[in-house]
């Protein structure tokens, strides 16, 4: 082992330059991931994330990318870490109940070695457009176990000592539609893995091993004490909150999600007790989601300017009932968990919070990501699998309106842009635009959805996982609710968890819920309602 400085030696000029290297990293590591890969869902929506983690598995920075990605990474370093990693490796996994998320959010895990010694690790997540399973694009919406999801993977040698193993690329690539496209995905990820080796690689020649792993500890130590001095701030109580799922895909019962929070000093404790039991459908979500979502909305509520890394999380607990929605047993189906309930975490609580910090806290977004999948059965050259999560309103904020057709809590990617859509697809965008009237009216009020229609050229299955569809993003202050969601197949309205098999030029629609306003309507400035329907966003009465 490399001697050790101690995190006092290095000076606050010295610990803002390492931070910025680190975090460049991790950035760096992004955009290798996002240029190399094939699929439109990584290299045109940036559906990825990259993290650096020292050789603890602690957090260390982190590319500004997909929040429940990153917030439920140290899941996966942790586990594994208990397979004894080494020099040369890399370990795939995307297992939900072994580090993972979902099976499509497949993890790459690196060892970073300088002279031998393990120094960190990198780690890339990106979500591929098929994995397997019942459905084309692995997002059944009536999946009753993990096994209908797709190939499951517990972290395993991808990269044994520098050299591929052929045959756990073999085993992936024959359950997966597309293996042409998920070779080139996948190679792209361990490629943003051996740019974070060189990169670290070029920090250690300039600093030295000791001062960078030193630094390691610095920034973290540095982030731990800024989060703990932001939640002294806050006043001290138990704060709590309800809110539910609009069914499991299984059935359209309402599915209670009830929070606790309690503030003591600089820590936070956040408790899921009374959370309903895990369900039949696939929206349970792992415990490393509910975490990532806890810790996004902590962060959202202090000072999101605190560099994310191990040290955020420290002063943060949660509790979460084993066997519950939100912490389920093998074999649940997760799928749905990863993308809508994490959402409906997020809002739950910042519901909570709205009492703490009501000057920090909007009104509640569209809290769904709109998860569109189209794909054909035809696993050949001809085969396709898209992808999609589709924008909408931002709840109205204390001092200022919500934003329009955007994405929401736990997500952060972009769209697909049309042209390449319709380049890469059997797909034709018949509409694509802001959805008027659908915020929630307020003195801020809250972000227009849009609407998105596609019709697809050729026979395909369609799966939609979606929410906010019965119940409506709530307005806070006095704000008005947002306008709720619907989802049409030619012109039908269906559910908001469907899976259909349909014929050659179907029209699939989708409109996306408006974000709650935040304070009295009546308060609103007269030049903004004016402005609002010059623009054709809002038909304020007179």
């Amino acid at each position: 082992m490399s001697e050790r400085e101690s995190t006092e030696d290095i000076d606050p000029v010295t610990l803002e330059i390492m931070r910025n290297q680190f975090e460049g990293v991790a950035e760096e590591m992004g955009q290798v991931l996002i240029t190399s890969s094939y699929s439109p869902n990584i290299k045109e929506r940036r559906d990825c994330s990259t993290a650096l983690f020292d050789e603890s598995g602690r957090l260390v920075a982190q590319a500004e990318h997909i929040p429940v990605h990153l917030g439920a990474m140290p899941a996966a370093v942790t586990t594994v870490l208990e397979y004894d990693p080494k020099p040369g490796d890399v370990f795939v996994l995307n297992d939900p109940f072994e580090g993972g998320t979902h099976l499509p959010d497949v993890t790459m895990v690196s060892p970073i070695a300088i002279d031998g010694e393990i120094l960190g690790y990198a780690v890339s997540r990106a979500h591929h457009a098929d994995v397997g399973g019942m459905t084309p694009g692995s997002m059944p919406a009536g999946a009753r176990e993990i096994y209908q999801e797709g190939i499951r993977l517990p972290p395993v040698r991808l990269v044994k000592s520098g050299d591929v193993n052929d045959d756990v690329m073999s085993l992936l690539l024959a359950n997966v539609r597309n293996p042409g496209e998920r070779k080139a995905d996948i190679r792209a990820q361990i490629a943003a893995n051996e740019r974070a080796e060189k990169r670290l690689g070029d920090l250690v020649e300039e600093h030295g091993k000791g001062r960078v792993v030193a630094a390691f500890s610095a920034v973290m130590n540095y982030s731990r004490d800024r989060i703990s001095a932001e939640l002294a701030d806050l006043p001290d109580g138990e704060f709590h909150a309800r809110d539910v799922m609009e069914g499991d895909g299984v059935t359209d019962h309402e599915i209670p999600i009830e929070v606790a929070v309690t503030v003591d000093g600089d820590r936070i404790e956040v408790d899921f007790a009374g959370t309903a039991e895990q369900v039949a459908g696939n929206v349970n979500a792992p415990l490393a989601v509910a975490k990532s979502a806890v810790y996004f909305v902590i962060r959202c509520v202090t000072d999101p300017e605190i560099p994310p890394n191990q040290g955020c999380y420290d002063p943060i607990s949660v509790a979460v009932p084993e066997g519950s929605l939100l912490n389920p047993r093998v074999p649940a189906a997760v799928v749905g968990g990863n993308v809508e309930t994490s959402q409906r975490v997020t809002d739950v609580v910042f519901t909570a919070f709205a009492e703490a910090a009501p000057d920090r806290v909007p009104a509640q977004g569209q809290g769904t990501m709109n998860n569109l999948t189209i794909g054909s059965r035809d696993g050949g050259e001809d085969g396709f699998t898209y992808y999609e999560t589709i924008a909408g309103g931002f709840g109205g904020r204390p001092t200022k309106d919500g934003m329009d057709g955007v994405q929401v809590g736990m997500t952060n990617t972009l769209n697909t842009p049309v042209e390449a859509m319709e380049a890469e697809y059997p797909l034709f965008v018949e509409e694509y635009g802001l959805r008027q009237n659908s915020g929630g009216r307020g003195e801020h009020r809250g972000g227009l959805g849009v609407v998105r229609s596609v019709t697809v050229e050729s026979d395909a299955t369609v799966s939609l996982l979606t929410e906010r569809r019965r119940v409506a993003p709530r307005g806070i202050a006095g704000g008005e609710d947002g306008e709720p969601g619907e989802n049409r197949i030619s012109g039908e309205l269906v559910p908001a968890k469907t899976t259909r098999d349909v014929p050659a030029e179907t029209t699939i629609t989708v409109a996306t819920p408006g974000g709650g306003g935040h304070g009295l309507a009546e308060k609103r400035d007269p030049e903004e309602i004016e402005r609002d329907r010059k623009d054709g966003k809002m038909e304020w009465d007179e």
